[in-house]
């Protein structure tokens, strides 16, 4: 077992002093004893003070996550729910516990040491920090969300409201950066450093932030404010070797740039004259443009903060609630749903108080212990992959496992009028942090020929989706080339064709996920095939019937 460093001292000490025996003898030898002592209690304090430090920082934190944890663990799903907590829990246990076990390490609490070793191997990975801290940005974009806004926690329809340190903010930033995200990198860098620079604490220091806002500036191209940012730095630090190389490459490269712009201005000024009035009419016209004309992932992210919705007030007078029985099925006879148009073309239906809450707890039970990252089927190799555009966990239910799964296919079965034998089993989904997928088919398109052979029931001809949770903010379903956005309810679910009558693809059944900003959304669905509906759905006469 080592010895403290003050007890290596004293040995040392007392070893000096051994070799003269007799200290009674002479005052003048006592008197060296006393100044060794007074040496020695000098060391030992400073031991004690250093470790009395260490428990302090250690106390604080245990404080706080005690107070944190008492806090999250009375609504876990609702805590997570807001990415703020999930990325910091992320970061917690992927990074600060570890810097806390090297703090404590030499501790004689080994119990403690050794049991903190052994959870760490379980706790998140560093691929599980990126992961949450890219979600963040994800949602920062999608929800036209400022850093601001995110690091002080401000988010609709949040419970368990966190601020993000500074340190929080630097780390977004540098996931950013090594994305050569730059965009993003300044973003969160100057939030960074408008939070040290508001006087919160930070191990961190200014030239360090300075340093990446500066460049990620320049590398976008602005170049003016690239510069003021490093004379700011050396303002802090004169002597910072980068900063003064990137100061005089940023004014002579200003340099070259105004006096190519005034040379160009000077030639095209005439030119713009002429074109002055041709351009006005370009503009007018560019912003009549429809919303078919603005690319998908632009629509995506409308619909998912609930703007260029496409529904008129005429087509909207059209839609209608009712009781709905399936034509007079046995089952719903004395008891008949409630069921709501969402949209006419593609035609969405809405089931209300479909699914009891029991039977979502035992879906969710059920799921739970068998989650694994949603994949996707690649197009061109058939092989299943995980993607960056599908962040949730999926599970397969089957209908022998349980009572209820069965219960529940056959209601999808008795009010959609379609055979389930040759459906594919209940899919369940849990979305994580920023949680997506992003705009896809439920059909196999024409170029994807074998997307379902292995399967032998054809194509997906229908797409039924329960809602499992209400979600505070984000999450709607959408589908961008019709404007439509359906938003999660618990206890509902939707239906819809994904073929016409005729076997063709509906190409306007093209939907999405919408990120997951506030809440936890927990899904089902269930996929329909062709094979078994030849008297149930039989063709049309028509391509597009």
């Amino acid at each position: 077992m080592e010895l403290p460093c003050w007890c290596l001292l004293l040995l040392s000490c007392l070893e000096s002093l051994s070799a003269n025996n007799d200290f009674f003898t002479s005052i003048g030898q006592m008197t060296d004893l006393l100044y060794t002592e007074k040496d020695l209690v000098t060391s030992l304090k400073d031991y004690i003070r250093a470790e009395e430090n260490k428990l302090e920082q250690v106390k604080r934190w245990a404080d706080r996550l005690d107070s944190l944890t008492s806090t999250a663990t009375q609504d876990p799903e609702g805590f997570l729910g807001h990415p703020v907590n999930a990325f910091k829990l992320m970061k917690r246990l992927n990074t600060e516990w570890g810097n806390l076990e090297s703090l404590v390490l030499s501790d004689t609490t080994d119990g403690f040491i050794s049991n903190l070793t052994i959870q760490r191997q379980y706790f998140p990975t560093e691929e599980d920090q990126t992961g949450a801290a890219k979600a963040l940005l994800r949602l920062q974009d999608t929800y036209n969300l400022d850093a601001n806004t995110i690091s002080t926690g401000d988010l609709p329809g949040v419970k368990h409201k966190n601020r993000m340190t500074v340190e929080d903010c630097y780390e977004l930033g540098k996931v950013a950066y090594a994305e050569a995200d730059y965009y993003h990198t300044e973003l969160w860098m100057a939030q960074a450093l408008r939070q040290l620079e508001e006087g919160e604490e930070s191990p961190l220091d200014k030239v360090t932030v300075l340093d990446y806002l500066s460049y990620a500036i320049y590398q976008q191209g602005d170049l003016k404010r690239a510069l003021e940012y490093t004379k700011k730095l050396l303002q802090l630090d004169p002597e910072h070797q980068r900063a003064n190389g990137n100061q005089k490459y940023f004014e002579f490269q200003l340099e070259k740039q105004e006096k190519q712009d005034e040379t160009a201005e000077k030639e095209t000024q005439q030119q713009d004259r002429e074109k002055r009035d041709t351009t006005q009419k370009k503009k007018k016209k560019q912003s009549q443009k429809s919303l078919s004309l603005i690319p998908e992932r632009k629509k995506y992210e409308m619909l998912c903060r609930g703007e260029g919705v496409r529904m008129t007030s005429r087509r909207q007078s059209r839609l209608f609630c009712r009781y709905y029985d399936n034509k007079h099925n046995p089952r719903f006879v004395l008891a008949p749903v409630k069921q709501q148009d969402e949209w006419d073309r593609p035609y969405i239906v809405r089931y209300i108080d479909i699914i009891s809450e029991a039977e979502m707890d035992k879906i969710k039970q059920l799921a739970k212990p068998r989650l694994r990252r949603a994949t996707i089927s690649n197009p061109v190799t058939g092989v299943l992959e995980t993607a960056p555009y599908r962040i949730s966990k999926s599970a397969w239910l089957t209908a022998y496992e349980d009572p209820v799964v069965e219960k529940i296919n056959q209601r999808i079965e008795d009010l959609t009028g379609l055979e389930m034998d040759t459906a594919e089993e209940l899919q369940v989904a849990n979305y994580g942090v920023g949680g997506q997928y992003e705009p896809h088919f439920d059909f196999g398109r024409k170029d994807e020929p074998d997307a379902f052979k292995e399967l032998g029931t054809g194509n997906r001809i229908a797409t039924w989706l329960f809602y499992m949770s209400d979600v505070s903010a984000g999450g709607a379903t959408v589908f961008p080339d019709v404007g439509a956005s359906v938003g999660p309810q618990k206890g509902t679910a939707v239906f819809w064709y994904n073929l016409f009558a005729s076997g063709e693809g509906d190409y306007s059944t093209r939907h999405a996920a919408c990120p997951v900003l506030v809440g936890n959304k927990w899904v089902s669905n269930k996929w329909i095939h062709e094979r078994g509906q030849e008297w149930r759905r039989p063709c049309g006469l028509s391509e597009n019937e």
